[in-house]
This record gives C-alpha cells, structure tokens and sequence, in this order.
C-alpha cells in the first residue's frame, strides 16, 4: 500500500485509522471547560481514570499514562529489565518488527525471537531462548513479552497466560503484556480485562486506549511498587509524561465507564467475523489464521491484492506468502464489510 489515501475513504488498514469515539471526544471537551488544572497528572480526571483502572485489574494495580504504544511498552519494560538482561518475544511481536528498534535503542537489552506457529509463546518455545543462565558473557533472559491480541489476530486464554507466567516466575523472570488491543482479546473471551492482569501472574500491562477509540491515550499498568519499579521517573527520562494528562485521563474515564470499552470491542471483533466468514467464503480465498478478535488475515494473489488495495486500503503482512490483513474497528460497519467482500469477489472471480 503506497501513495496517499483521499479523505473520507473507508479502510480496513488499521484500528489506528479509525477515528476517536464521539464519547471519547465529548469527554475530551469537557476536560477542556475554561478551568485551570494541576499539571502532570494532579487532577480529578487522572485519579478518576486511575480509580476505574484499579476497579478492574485489583487492589495494588499501579496506572501511568503515556502517550503511544511504542512509549508504552519501553516505559513498562524498563521497569523489569536492565541492559545486560533479554526480553523474549515471538518472532513479528511489535517490539521485535514495528518499533524501530526503540526497545533495544532505549533499554540496551537484546531481544531473543522465538518463532512460533500462531503468534503466541508457550513455555516450551520461551524456554528456548534461555541460554547460558548465570554465564557473564551471555545476555541473561529476564523477561517474556507476549501480545494480546496477538500481531496476527489469535488470542491468549487466561489459562494459557497463567501457564507462562507460572514458567516464568519460576525462572526468576517477569511476564510483561503488550495490551495494545487488550480490549478485543478480552471482549473474545467474555472475561474483564483485569483477568489478563495480577489474576494470571503478568507482572506489568501495556494498556492501549487508542485502538479501541481513544485518541493517543495508552497506560502502563504494574502490580509492583513504585519503589521497585521507579516508574514515575522511567516515564518522565522516557519522554512519555504529559503535562496536561487531564486529556489522556479523560479519554479513559468515558471508555471505562458504562462498558464503552467492551462494546467497541465487541463490535470490532463481530466486524471481523462477519468479514472473516464471507471473505472464507470466496473461492480460492484462505484464511491464514483463526478470526479471535478484530483481525483477518487471509491468502490472496497479488494482483488481487493490488487491485483491492486501490479500492480498499490495507496493508500486506507477509509478501512472500500473499498473505495481507485486514483490521476491523468500533466504526467498521456491516455495509463496510459486505461492499469489502462484493469486490473481492468480483476480482477472485477475474482471476478463475
């Protein structure tokens, strides 16, 4: 996908493109009602906001919030790793391919990939990557990063976090969670957010906001102290405190309460299995990994894929495969979906 897009356009690029909530942006507004407020985070919005975090992940939960999920994650993982530790991670996580390196830039510690068949770690893959335990001239792995939802639409179960995060702790190592969509995983499963937390042993939570309809407002969540962690400081050397948090605040009070969060997750997960089924059902249309949440990935030709992109932008997720993605989000529509599918169809049908 190349070249820009003309405004108004519909696409199934990325929960990113959407736009913000209209809640979300009225909460927004009022937030912005002529008043002066405390900087940096003293305000009744930020402690509000961290209230409703601490309703649902438990008692101890400690919430900093930050700008973008890239920030997010090096704030949260620098609050369990030193340089001459390692992060493992699977093969095509965000912060091994879409980060620029900032995590290895910002932290000095190496990441150790681990491919694996659907996008999720397990303790036997983990455990691959531990080498030279105790040996100082190799890096010491300290660390296992998973997504949820995953980088290709798969989702973790709770039994299957609390399964790496008991292998984990009983390796000396923490569990962090890269939650950019934490949301949709949660919305998958029918369970609150709070059980991907201190319930399943994940030690800190990358909170994203922003793909469920916010507007640049993630969190750093961590059920450790502040005096081991030293997170206010991390955040602000890391360039990801805000001066006017009230905003970011804000944008997580409307989505926290009365469920906003989970019924725009709900609604961009449903998006992506009707999206998922009638795009299955074109011949010679595969899918190359199971519908969970709000992503569909699927095998096309590549002139399929140029000529849909035109109409339709998205972006190509494995080249060499054909394999291309296709986000959903809280706007997706059904009329989106179902004029999405009438040309593929129509272009599969071109190529018979």
């Amino acid at each position: 996908m190349t070249g820009p897009v003309p405004l108004g356009r519909r696409t199934f690029a990325s929960d990113n493109w959407s736009g913000v909530h209209p809640l979300v942006m009225e909460a927004i507004v009022r937030a912005n009602d002529g008043t002066h407020t405390p900087s940096y985070g003293a305000d009744p919005w930020t402690t509000e906001a961290t209230g409703l975090l601490v309703d649902h992940f438990g008692p101890g939960t400690e919430a900093y919030f930050a700008f973008n999920g890239t920030g997010t994650n090096v704030v949260g993982l620098q609050s369990l790793v030193r340089p001459h530790e390692a992060i493992i991670c699977a093969v095509g996580s965000h912060i091994d391919v879409d980060e620029c390196g900032a995590p290895e830039r910002f932290l000095g510690s190496k990441l150790l990939t681990v491919a694996t068949p659907d996008g999720k770690l397990t303790p036997d893959l983990a455990a691959l990557a531990v080498t030279g335990v105790g040996d100082e001239h190799h890096v010491q792995a300290r660390v296992v990063s998973i997504t949820q939802s995953t980088e290709v639409g798969t989702v973790y179960t709770v039994d299957e976090i609390v399964a790496l995060s008991e292998w984990a702790h009983s390796q000396d190592m923490f569990l962090h969670l890269d939650g950019a969509r934490i949301a949709n995983a949660a919305a998958a499963l029918g369970v609150d957010f709070g059980a991907f937390g201190q319930q399943s042993g994940v030690d800190v939570v990358s909170f994203g906001g922003t793909k469920n309809g916010a507007m640049g407002a993630e969190a750093v969540i961590t059920f450790r102290s502040e005096s081991d962690t030293g997170l206010r400081f991390v955040r602000k050397q890391s360039m990801q405190l805000s001066s006017k948090m009230r905003f970011a605040a804000a944008q997580f009070v409307a989505l926290l309460t009365d469920d906003l969060w989970l019924r725009n997750a709900q609604h961009a997960n449903a998006m992506a299995q009707r999206l998922g089924s009638v795009a299955s059902a074109v011949p010679g249309v595969k899918l190359a990994y199971p519908v969970q949440a709000n992503g569909v990935f699927a095998v096309l030709p590549p002139a399929v894929t140029k000529a849909l992109q035109a109409a339709y932008p998205f972006y190509v997720w494995d080249a060499r495969s054909g394999v291309v993605r296709w986000m959903t989000s809280f706007d997706t529509t059904e009329d989106d979906v179902d004029r999405f599918a009438g040309q593929l169809g129509e272009l599969m049908s071109q190529q018979a």
